[in-house]
């Protein structure tokens, strides 16, 4: 059980976007220090293969792409390493982290072209 949690782990933390493991809180913190638990990543083989996943990602990135993209690695590592993949992936975004380096999301632009826009795009407009 160990080498699949560290293959989830590796699947997990090599994904864009994810920064870290979010680690249930101080008593949280304090057992996977110890060994004892490790917070973040639960893993059940039986009745079916499960993930859950506690995960803190970067400020201004979309959620839900992360999310995608770490079910995906998840799956395709699981897949790889174990010759199945699991039946449920699931995860929770435990906080928000800005991180030096990588920018927020732009506003969205509005539907309209405006007088700017048309000059920039290097077309003759009379």
């Amino acid at each position: 059980m160990r080498a699949v949690r560290d293959l989830v782990r590796t699947a997990v933390l090599s994904s864009y976007g994810v920064t870290g493991i979010a680690t249930g809180g101080p008593l949280g913190r304090v057992l996977g220090r110890l060994g004892l638990a490790h917070p973040g990543i639960h893993i059940e083989v039986e009745p079916e293969l499960t993930v859950d996943l506690g995960l803190t990602v970067a400020y201004g990135l979309p959620i839900a792409e992360v999310a995608r993209q770490v079910e995906s690695s998840v799956r395709y590592t699981m897949h790889n390493a174990l010759g199945r993949e699991p039946d449920r992936v699931s995860i929770r975004i435990g906080r928000l982290v800005h991180q030096h380096g990588i920018a927020p999301a732009p506003e969205p632009a509005s539907a309209e072209p405006g007088p700017s826009d048309l000059a920039a795009s290097g077309t003759d407009v009379a």
